[in-house]
């Protein structure tokens, strides 16, 4: 099921999201769930807190990306990250690894807004699998920035808080429009989207 995607404004953006103590059935639920959404918005992630849940839980898949590498580790072992997606995340926990660099980002919560944002070019993740599982692994380049994204969105945080404070003011009307709508209550469905750009995370 195709859900809603809260927008720039909306309070639990900013929540941290609760621990899963129990995968069941409502969790494997709303990941699928969240796949879908993620997909017919175009995105190659999405937060639990995005669709009104302030949970640990996040989904991935860059495989549809083709110009912005990605590199995935799996038991020290090079993989191939399209080999891994979906991506399903549960309370996820990330050492960021390697020098950092500047890519474009965007956030499906933020729709027609892109900015550069400083990452960690890779990291190391530790988390929970729909079965119950604990799963690590290492990404690099794209999937590292996205899996950074998304954590981020987990905790509260968004990317408009990476921004530099020239790129933010350049925004700030941009953004101010964004939450009056938010507050209007308007929520924008991804079939609305007109921005599909393989940085909307």
């Amino acid at each position: 099921m195709i859900l809603p995607i809260l927008q720039y404004g909306d309070p639990i953006l900013r929540a941290k999201g609760k621990r899963i103590d129990e995968i069941d059935d409502c969790v494997r639920e709303l990941a699928a769930n969240m796949i879908e959404t993620m997909h017919a918005a175009h995105g190659v992630g999405l937060a639990a807190q995005q669709i009104g849940e302030a949970l640990q839980l996040t989904v991935l898949d860059i495989s549809a990306v083709e110009d912005r590498p990605s590199t995935l580790k799996l038991d020290g072992k090079d993989a191939d990250p399209t080999s891994a997606m979906p991506l399903v995340l549960i309370n996820p926990e990330i050492e960021l690894h390697g020098e950092t660099e500047i890519g474009l980002e965007g956030c499906l919560s933020f729709p027609e807004i892109t900015s550069d944002i400083e990452r960690a070019h890779s990291v190391i993740v530790r988390a929970q699998s729909l079965e119950g599982g604990t799963i690590q692994f290492e990404a690099g380049g794209f999937l590292a920035r996205a899996i950074q994204h998304e954590h981020d969105h987990l905790n509260g945080i968004l990317f408009i808080d990476r921004m530099n404070s020239a790129a933010k003011a350049a925004l700030s009307s941009r953004l101010r429009r964004l939450q009056k709508e938010t507050r209007r209550g308007r929520r924008i469905l991804p079939e609305e989207r007109s921005l599909v750009s393989e940085t909307t995370l």
